[in-house]
């Protein structure tokens, strides 16, 4: 519920709420979640991935020829990388077991940021 306060030129007006601000990024947080989501389960089944109505070219890199492809959330440029199988890692593990791995990277920082397995997304 939002509280009324009067602005500055006199009129009430409705103030948000501790509420209104947590739902707020609660359904930010969701719609970035469904997006890594999509952008995975595109990685994997398709040659392109289609973001925000524009088609990003699946790229194949090294030896084991992994797909990625950067896209923008947000104004910060991610690379979604397909889980290389043959690392010792669990995400690797799961990958060799026939799970559907994807990492994703902040481009500018260099650091892994999430990972969908199967559709479920971890951000660290």
């Amino acid at each position: 519920m939002a509280h009324m306060v009067v602005s500055p030129v006199g009129k009430s007006v409705e103030s948000p709420t501790t509420h209104d601000f947590l739902t707020n990024k609660w359904e930010s947080m969701a719609l970035e979640q469904q997006i890594l989501r999509d952008v995975a389960a595109q990685l994997i089944n398709s040659d392109t991935v289609v973001l925000e109505n524009q088609a990003l070219r699946i790229k194949r890199v090294g030896s084991g020829r992994w797909r990625t492809v950067q896209f923008e959330l947000n104004g910060r440029k991610f690379e979604a990388i397909e889980q290389n199988r043959n690392k010792p890692s669990r995400w690797g593990q799961l990958a060799r077991e026939k799970h559907q791995v994807v990492q994703f990277r902040d481009v500018a920082t260099h650091k892994y940021v999430a990972v969908a397995v199967d559709g479920e997304i971890t951000e660290y």
